[in-house]
């Protein structure tokens, strides 16, 4: 059996999607779609010079979904593989859902867009920020992090790889306190806000309201989700579990555990970027991984 999983904001890079539309000009018609729901010319910011331009949240996390969209329709009608489940990373959820047909390509276009400008403008400059914790086991991550209260888990990404958000200066500290108890590295990510975390609460709030009249298809596939790290195929769960996906962490590890438990020996990522890749590799190694 197989799963599709799909990045999350981070795997971006100037020039993705060149190669399939290289080859394959028909997907260009999903750029287009693309450029005339959201106002602006989405080829400019992939295919220009402005790598700033490219990282903004809201560009970011629209860029991303069309091009693993394209890369997901590439590797079903040219190379003939179709996924048993599906899941992607924070952002990448987004992606399993129009793969899945829960909501359509132009709905989703659209609310990526409005969720990465929630987001950016859920707090302020400098006020929030992540760090990725290597070499240290996630309950004793936990345990620290019970003296700062506005420091929480953003992401399990893997048995030795963690990522803390919240407010800058707990984190600074939560930081120092992490690597006196042993961690392998600690680093402060270059990020533009406190994703996954309390501190973004207004941009949940946003996204509910939203997503309050989008009707939510029953999923062509399961998806297990960042949240629950369980198999979901309520359309109401689902919506709402992409809703608490803004503050809560992402489950990755619980994810790929969970696959792999109901038969999956083949995970591929479908996307820019490898990220993926290299985290699932380390959750379960005895399956097939690929990159698309």
């Amino acid at each position: 059996m197989i799963a599709f999983t799909f990045p999350g904001q981070g795997s971006q890079h100037l020039g993705m999607g060149q190669d399939i539309l290289e080859k394959h000009p028909e997907y260009e018609k999903y750029f287009e779609i693309t450029s005339k729901k959201l106002g602006f010319d989405i080829k400019e910011i992939i295919f220009g010079e402005d790598e700033k331009n490219l990282t903004l949240t809201q560009n970011a996390q629209a860029a991303i979904l069309l091009v693993s969209y394209i890369k997901y329709l590439y590797t079903k009608e040219k190379l003939g593989y179709e996924p048993d489940v599906v899941a992607g990373h924070s952002l990448g959820e987004w992606t399993a859902l129009v793969v899945a047909e829960v909501i359509d390509f132009e709905t989703a276009i659209e609310c990526v867009y409005s969720r990465g400008l929630f987001m950016s403008e859920a707090c302020s400059p400098g006020l929030g920020t992540m760090a990725a914790i290597l070499g240290m086991d996630a309950s004793l991550i936990e345990e620290i992090l019970k003296d700062f209260a506005n420091v929480q888990i953003a992401n399990y990404n893997g048995p030795m790889q963690t990522v803390i958000s919240g407010d800058t200066s707990e984190v600074l500290l939560a930081m120092e306190m992490i690597k006196e108890k042993g961690a392998k590295k600690v680093v402060q990510l270059n990020v533009s806000g406190p994703f996954h975390s309390k501190l973004i609460v207004s941009a949940q709030e946003n996204m509910k309201i939203k997503l309050e009249n989008i009707k939510f298809n029953n999923p062509k596939f399961p998806i297990v989700q960042n949240v629950s790290g369980k198999y979901e195929t309520d359309p109401e769960i689902i919506k709402s579990n992409l809703i608490r996906q803004i503050t809560s962490p992402v489950r990755w590890t619980e994810i790929i555990l969970e696959m792999h438990k109901n038969g999956i020996n083949k995970i591929v990522e479908v996307g820019p970027g490898k990220v993926l890749s290299s985290l699932n590799k380390k959750i379960v190694k005895n399956a097939e991984h690929m990159n698309i």
